[in-house]
């Protein structure tokens, strides 16, 4: 029996769900293969690199969803997704994104509709739907925490968590958007995302308010480096430093500090975003399970994921 690779659950001898199909457009009854191979639309990526205004480490592809034809095409101008194929070093980042991402939601984290495609070369592509371009009207301003600090993609790394605090004084409610970045922080520890750097949080102004964008390239870099045959121990915790470290954070330094002292935010905010993460936890370990990835990269995931929960004591 098939297992859908946007919802992850049964799907019979279908390649998608239907409710993985509605959540990709309600008018949406079948998906083609991606006509692709990964080797294709990473080759695909870089030939149109300067046409796309997101970029990254990730090849990326800009596409819309053609509802009458059930198929992606690839799209330079107004694609509506982004697609991610497999990469030529690290093993199974899709599957690593979607899980992760799924992961976060769960937590009552804001992310965008995303899931996998079949290829036809028998791999899977990650998706996920553009949040700047809603399905009617403009494109909605948005600019990453670079931008805002005055930084680019050569410098992105070259600040630290209690300045990128600062940069949410832009928005209309600052301490509402304090309150929303811990658990994005505190979450992207526990499941060993060290590569959030600048460039991975965004402003977006919608519905008269500048706040932050919802949530993406959600993923455990430390699984995917462990893959590779590196030690847990060799890989830095954080991309920005939280008062002057990369690794062996603490409770107290993640708590204590960030949460309490650099955020301000009360104790009973802080207990609310630590209960949310704990409650998580079960689910967490069912996604895992229904995943896409291999079962070593599950363990390994599952193994980081106890650890960093018992550093935080959740």
């Amino acid at each position: 029996m098939n297992r859908c690779p946007i919802t992850y659950e049964p799907c019979g001898r279908r390649r998608y769900s239907v409710r993985g199909l509605r959540q990709l457009s309600p008018r949406l009854t079948e998906l083609a293969d991606l006509p692709y191979s990964a080797e294709e639309q990473r080759r695909e990526a870089v030939l149109r690199a300067g046409r796309l205004s997101i970029q990254g480490v990730q090849p990326k592809l800009s596409a819309r969803l053609k509802v009458r034809t059930g198929t992606f095409e690839f799209a330079d101008r107004g694609g509506r997704f982004l697609l991610k194929p497999q990469h030529a070093t690290f093993p199974q980042l899709p599957e690593n994104e979607d899980v992760t991402m799924k992961m976060a939601a769960q937590a009552g984290i804001e992310v965008p509709r995303h899931g996998l495609l079949h290829c036809k070369d028998q791999t899977f592509t990650y998706f996920i739907r553009r949040f700047d371009r809603p399905v009617r009207g403009k494109k909605l301003a948005t600019e990453d925490f670079a931008q805002l600090a005055g930084r680019d993609r050569e410098t992105k790394y070259e600040y630290s968590m209690e300045r990128l605090i600062t940069i949410l004084d832009y928005c209309t409610f600052p301490l509402i958007e304090r309150a929303r970045l811990l658990p994005r922080i505190l979450f992207n520890y526990l499941v060993g995302n060290e590569d959030m750097h600048l460039k991975n949080f965004s402003l977006i102004t919608r519905s008269g308010k500048i706040e932050l964008a919802p949530a993406y390239d959600f993923l455990s870099t430390t699984v995917a480096y462990v893959a590779l045959g590196k030690k847990p121990g060799d890989i830095e915790e954080v991309a920005l430093p939280l008062r002057g470290k990369r690794r062996n954070l603490s409770r107290r330094l993640l708590i204590d500090y960030l949460a309490a002292e650099r955020l301000d935010l009360p104790t009973m905010e802080i207990d609310h975003t630590l209960s949310r993460l704990s409650g998580a936890f079960p689910y967490w370990k069912e996604l895992l399970g229904n995943s896409f990835l291999d079962e070593s990269q599950k363990k390994t995931y599952m193994n980081l994921l106890e650890q960093r929960r018992s550093i935080l004591v959740i």
